[in-house]
């Protein structure tokens, strides 16, 4: 098997010379044949060396009929953590705040038991008593405010602190394959078009999994599954564009181990002397499972 880059990685951005006919070009692709993958797969047979190992920049009808011959389009995502770390890092978080959610709320219950007999506030007795291993993450606790007296202000304080432990153990404790919801309507238009499947890779730094485009459809109709292996959720660093967050260790581990990149900094100008800056990787790479791509792909060699 041979890969070739066919996604487009244009530098142009708002404000560079030639960017209104740059995005019309581009928009005007999406409707025709979707998302380019960024990769594409080809057998050594079909693979043509006269294009080179680059064909992004090509136009689409002259490599329309070779890229139908590809076995898969590849679309990458890239993440800045180390998913065995971050595994770790986050069940240990959680346990601790279980335990700590645990204990304060037999401190609450065994010292300002008095103060919660009285009226309303008895309420939070069953809450509380409900708090346990199994349930800590699903949980939800109201802080009353109470300001009556010293002894009250201390137990608004201990059901303050109660919350916190119980929303640190809500938080997400996997990482996740990220494919956004607009994406998906494109992608499938791309599949149609040229009828060769299409996977998304997640790359961590020292491990790569990977799901088909269509296990996400199927996953999708699976609402049951929601919240265990995946969630929907507007991203705040993409301009809370709707997300499909797909726990990456449910999907298919494609390489047990990256070799990190090397790393440096790179400086353009562009035409008003504006200067942006940023980080470029070289080299680079990752020990694969040829078995589980071969299983992914449905491939008999590589």
């Amino acid at each position: 098997m041979l890969l070739q880059k066919y996604g487009r990685s244009d530098d142009i951005i708002a404000g560079d010379d030639g960017f209104p006919e740059f995005f019309e070009e581009f928009r005007c692709e999406l409707e025709m044949i979707g998302k380019r993958p960024d990769i594409l797969i080809f057998r050594k047979e079909d693979f043509q060396e006269e294009l080179g190992l680059d064909i992004s920049n090509y136009n689409v009808n002259s490599t329309c009929d070779y890229v139908k011959q590809a076995i898969a389009g590849i679309e990458i995502r890239s993440s800045a953590f180390l998913i065995d770390k971050y595994d770790d890092y986050m069940a240990e978080y959680i346990r601790e705040n279980t335990i700590k959610a645990i204990e304060l709320k037999d401190v609450i219950l065994g010292e300002y038991r008095h103060l919660l007999d009285q009226g309303n506030k008895a309420k939070y007795i069953p809450v509380l008593n409900s708090i346990t291993e199994e349930s800590v993450d699903i949980i939800t606790l109201r802080v009353p405010g109470w300001t009556a007296t010293e002894e009250l202000r201390e137990l608004n304080d201990k059901l303050k602190e109660l919350k916190k432990y119980l929303d640190n153990t809500k938080k997400r404790s996997f990482l996740s394959i990220t494919p956004k919801v607009e994406d998906l309507k494109v992608v499938h238009r791309w599949i149609n078009y040229f009828g060769v499947p299409h996977y998304y890779f997640q790359v961590f730094f020292d491990k790569i999994f990977a799901i088909s485009f269509l296990d996400i459809l199927s996953l999708l109709t699976r609402p049951d599954m929601e919240d265990e292996l995946y969630y929907v959720e507007g991203d705040v660093r993409n301009m809370n564009k709707r997300t499909v967050k797909i726990r990456a260790r449910s999907t298919s581990e494609i390489a047990h181990k990256v070799d990190e990149p090397d790393h440096s900094s790179v400086k353009k100008e562009l035409a008003r002397g504006q200067l942006l800056y940023y980080v470029v990787f070289e080299k680079g790479g990752a020990k694969l499972n040829i078995d589980s791509i071969k299983s992914l792909l449905g491939i008999a060699k590589w």
